[in-house]
């Protein structure tokens, strides 16, 4: 016998066995959506400027220790497979300017974003808050002295936080859409440093994005590297082929050094976003609009 009474149901957003459940996908996603914003809200970020490229590519002294190290010991290695692992260890040497590049670039941006009279803060280095060229810029960023976002993913490989994301700016996504809209809401600009299928995913939507006048502001894309990348993607065989227009390569500048890079940001972001408002809203925050 029991004396009548029914034990409290919990509240449905306390309801963790639903909030987990596929039912309680729309208020993940919307969490996904709200917390970052608060928070962006709170820390006073205005706008950003993201860093894309591999994950994979080290600062010039680890990449340098480890060559070293390799061809320091040779036992018990098959020739073939020691001369494959030098083969990739020289080519991490030949990569990690890339690491330092960024570095740099983040570096004079912030300190250049520190600058600028406003409320809140602007053009603020974001990445996807893992190793690699992420770590790079959230590094660059945060010897300038400035706050530093790094908008991170659980992937069953690579994706950890690094030490230099100011700690009230580290998010973690399960989303990968959730992550993307983040890259994109706030951008004022995109720099595009050398990676791989995430890097020219990132890449190309925003190019299609603003291709198809998707975009409610102008986002600057700047693609650096261009060894790498005229390898990689051949632009101009595209228009070639009828497939993009000239002018749409109009879309980025390829540069070869953070000074360039830096000269190129400042001088789109100057024009495009600390101009006088040409428009109803344009002085608005991104983050104050209700539309994306």
């Amino acid at each position: 016998m029991t004396d009548g009474k029914i034990k409290p149901a919990p509240l449905a957003y306390e309801n963790e066995a639903f909030l987990n459940s596929p039912d309680g996908r729309i208020l993940r996603l919307l969490s996904e959506y709200a917390e970052p914003l608060s928070r962006f809200r709170r820390e006073q970020i205005q706008d950003t400027v993201v860093f894309f490229g591999s994950a994979r590519v080290q600062g010039r002294a680890a990449a340098e220790s480890e060559l070293a190290a390799l061809e320091s010991s040779a036992s018990g290695i098959p020739a073939a497979q020691r001369a494959l692992d030098l083969k990739r260890a020289r080519a991490s040497v030949d990569m990690s300017r890339y690491y330092e590049d960024a570095r740099r670039l983040a570096y004079l941006l912030t300190d250049w974003s520190a600058q600028i009279p406003a409320r809140r803060r602007r053009f603020v280095v974001t990445t996807g808050g893992g190793p690699g060229i992420m770590e790079a810029a959230n590094l660059g960023a945060k010897e300038a002295g400035g706050k530093t976002i790094g908008l991170n993913i659980n992937l069953p490989f690579e994706q950890s936080p690094n030490p230099y994301i100011t700690s009230s700016l580290n998010f973690e996504f399960h989303y990968f859409f959730m992550r993307k809209f983040w890259f994109a809401y706030l951008a004022k600009a995109l720099v595009i440093f050398p990676g791989g299928f995430g890097t020219m995913d990132e890449l190309f939507e925003i190019l299609t994005l603003a291709q198809t006048e998707k975009l409610a502001k102008k986002i600057l894309v700047v693609i650096y590297g261009s060894q790498y990348w005229n390898k990689v993607v051949n632009f101009q065989a595209m228009v070639d082929a009828g497939v993009i227009s000239q002018s749409d390569l109009d879309q980025f500048k390829i540069v070869d050094s953070p000074e360039e890079g830096f000269e190129v940001l400042k001088d789109g972001l100057t024009k495009y976003h600390l101009g006088p408002p040409k428009a109803a809203g344009e002085g608005v925050p991104e983050i104050a609009k209700t539309r994306p």
